[in-house]
């Protein structure tokens, strides 16, 4: 090799002093190709570099390209390239430390597009983690939807979903599994398997607020989440409630995982007097502001929150306790008031990213305090009881005020 390239560079020594007449010795010759080469190597380097955004980008991105390299080379089985990218791009976001933030693929995120707008919220039913098995505990169960259809009930634990088992997931990856399979049939695997009950969530489409007059005279309203047209829905269930005589109100937002901001401000606008109801900071310090004007709504109320009261539900109770309207009931929620964020990647998958975090009006940032807590703190002996329906007694209509939902009668007999 060491020979070959000596004659390479004496031919082209050759080719420099006699077809171009030029007196060069063969040294230079050498240390002129090699500067030439070496310049054309760190003009594409430099390149490369200011495309992928600087040194420390450019090693990551060729570490990744040498694992990937390597996976196709050398590993027994065949590679599944989307597969791995997928999970690269996943880990790369979870690497944050942060747990709201998550990658979405192509399905998940057209599968929460249609979420996000209220159109499918999810199949009707609450989970919690259970350490002991390490399935899914349904805790409550919204009436007329597909869980309620198929026959599914508060207590049973899934296990598995489709197959697939649930054992290393988060609730939220449970959730996100599950709405992939909506406008479709599938099966859930219930306990040890022994039971099998199949889901057809074709035609699922879920209020988000629901209300009903307690005996107490005391309006009970539900909202589920704060997605697109609840805010509006929590404002007229308010409206049609004092019209049947309502002498007080229950606002429900346990278990409601957020949505849109605005949502919130529609309601708590309706609600407030004027002045600075909440705020949106980003990364440069911004602030967005969101105030209500000088109408309000002046009734004696109570607002129930657990850990299950994320984002903008938490920050609406948080609001409320701050202006002294509501007195808080239930459970301390977990801080989870930073807001996130839905980016469209160019292959049509996403990531849902933490990119703000609200403060109160008096400028508390919800995340750094460690979430809210209630004025009166009380817990629910059975978790079935949580909800609308699930363990109210009394009347078909609703209005008993006889529940074994122990958070909700501490808030009625608080508001009687």
């Amino acid at each position: 090799m060491g020979k070959i390239l000596h004659r390479l560079l004496e031919r082209i020594w050759f080719f420099v002093t006699g077809f171009l007449n030029i007196s060069i010795s063969l040294k230079a010759v050498i240390l002129l190709l090699a500067l030439a080469i070496g310049g054309t190597y760190s003009w594409v380097r430099s390149d490369m570099l200011k495309a992928v955004g600087g040194k420390e980008d450019y090693e990551e991105a060729m570490r990744y390209i040498e694992i990937k390299d390597l996976l196709d080379e050398r590993f027994i089985d065949a590679v599944d390239r989307r597969s791995i990218g997928e999970n690269a791009a996943a880990a790369m976001v979870s690497g944050l430390g942060d747990s709201w933030s998550y990658f979405m693929t192509a399905d998940e995120y057209r599968t929460y597009q249609l979420s996000s707008s209220n159109d499918y919220s999810d199949i009707g039913m609450s989970l919690v983690k259970d350490t002991s098995s390490g399935g899914f505990k349904v805790i409550s169960i919204y009436p007329s939807s597909a869980a309620a259809r198929a026959g599914l009930g508060t207590g049973m634990i899934i296990t598995a979903v489709d197959g697939e088992k649930l054992k290393d997931y988060t609730t939220d990856q449970v959730r996100t599994l599950i709405r992939s399979r909506l406008n479709s049939v599938f099966r859930l695997e219930i306990g040890n398997g022994a039971a099998l009950i199949e889901v057809d969530c074709t035609n699922s489409n879920l209020d988000a607020v629901s209300y009903r007059l307690e005996k107490t005279g005391a309006g009970y309203i539900q909202i589920k989440n704060f997605e697109a047209g609840s805010g509006k829905s929590a404002v007229d269930a308010i409206e049609r409630l004092m019209k049947e005589g309502a002498v007080s109100f229950v606002l429900d937002l346990r278990n409601n995982s957020g949505g849109l901001s605005s949502e919130v401000a529609t309601l708590l606008d309706y609600l407030l007097p004027s002045g600075r109801i909440f705020s949106e900071v980003g990364k440069d310090g911004k602030e967005i502001v969101t105030t209500s004007d000088g109408m309000c709504i002046q009734y004696p109320m109570a607002v129930l929150i657990n850990p299950g009261t994320f984002r903008e539900a938490e920050l609406c109770a948080a609001v409320l306790k701050e202006f002294k309207w509501a007195t808080l009931v239930g459970e301390p929620t977990t801080g989870n008031t930073r807001s996130q964020e839905t980016i469209a990647l160019a292959d049509g998958s996403a990531i849902r990213l933490s990119t703000r975090t609200y403060l109160t009006p008096s400028g508390i940032d919800i995340s750094k305090a460690g979430g809210v807590i209630p004025d009166s703190i009380v817990y629910n002996s059975d978790e079935s009881a949580t909800g609308t329906t699930q363990g109210t007694t009394g009347g078909q209509d609703g209005t008993a005020s006889i529940s074994a939902d122990d958070q909700l009668m501490a808030a009625l007999r608080y508001l009687s």
